[in-house]
C-alpha cells in the first residue's frame, strides 16, 4: 500500500518536477558508483598512465599466477580489503583517485613475496624485490608527483602482507583475514571430495568396450 501510496504521488507529479527530482535522485545514487570507479582511473593518457598500466598488467598478473594460483577468492578477497581501506583512508586525506596507490599495494604484496629476486629498474638500479615499492615512490617523486598516493599503496600492502603472511606465523597468532564462503562458491572450483566412491559400473575396468577394439579383435 505504501508502495501504491508513493508510485501515485510520483507519477501526480508536474512533468518539469518530477524530471528533476528524478535526476537528482539518479545523480546522488550515482555517486556511489565512484565507490569503484576511483580505482579504475589513471589519470590522462601520458607516461605516468602507461607506466602504471605496465605494472598493473605485469604485478597483478605475477600475483594471480603466483601465491594466488587456484585461489582466485582469496585474491578477490584481497582486492575488497584492500580497496576498502584504500577507501576509508582516501576520505580523511581527501584522496579521490586511487589506481595508482592500488597498483602499489600490488606491487608491494607481491614484492614481499618474492624477497630474493634481483630487480633492475631502467638498467639503472639493482636492488632485491622489497625495495621496488620504495623505489617506484622515488620515481614519482622525481616526475613531480605526490608520493601520499605511493605511501597509501604501501601502507595498505603492509597491512595486508602482515595480517596475511606475518601474523598468523607468529606464536599465539592466528588468521584474521578469512574469505567469506560466497566468495569461494562463486569464484573457486570445488574440490573433489576424497571420500567419494564412485559406483561399480562407473569404474573404467566395468566400461563396455569400443566397438572398433571389438572388430579388431575378432576380424569378420
Amino acid at each position: 500500500m505504501a508502495y501504491q501510496g508513493f508510485a501515485q504521488e510520483y507519477l501526480g507529479m508536474p512533468a518539469v518536477t518530477r524530471a528533476y527530482t528524478t535526476a537528482c535522485v539518479l545523480t546522488t545514487a550515482a555517486v556511489i558508483w565512484r565507490l569503484i570507479t576511483n580505482f579504475l582511473f589513471f589519470g590522462p593518457l601520458g607516461f605516468s598512465f602507461f607506466f602504471n598500466m605496465i605494472f598493473l598488467y605485469r604485478y597483478c598478473r605475477m600475483l594471480e599466477e603466483g601465491s594466488f594460483r587456484g585461489r582466485t577468492a582469496d585474491f578477490v578477497f584481497m582486492f575488497l580489503f584492500g580497496g576498502f581501506l584504500m577507501t576509508l583512508f582516501g576520505l580523511f586525506a581527501s584522496l579521490f583517485f586511487l589506481g595508482q596507490a592500488f597498483t602499489i599495494m600490488l606491487v608491494y604484496v607481491w614484492s614481499r613475496r618474492n624477497p630474493y629476486i634481483r630487480m633492475n629498474f631502467f638498467g639503472l638500479l639493482n636492488f632485491q624485490a622489497p625495495f621496488l615499492p620504495w623505489v617506484l615512490m622515488g620515481f614519482s617523486l622525481l616526475l613531480g608527483n605526490s608520493i601520499i598516493i605511493d605511501l597509501l599503496g604501501i601502507a595498505v600492502g603492509h597491512i595486508y602482507y602482515f595480517l596475511e603472511d606475518v601474523f598468523p606465523n607468529q606464536p599465539g597468532g592466528k588468521k584474521l583475514l578469512l574469505t567469506p564462503g560466497f566468495l569461494k562458491m562463486v569464484f573457486d572450483t570445488p574440490e573433489e571430495d576424497p571420500n567419494y566412491n564412485p559406483l561399480p559400473e562407473d569404474h573404467p575396468e566395468n566400461q563396455p568396450r569400443d566397438q572398433d577394439q571389438n572388430q579388431q579383435q575378432h576380424p569378420q
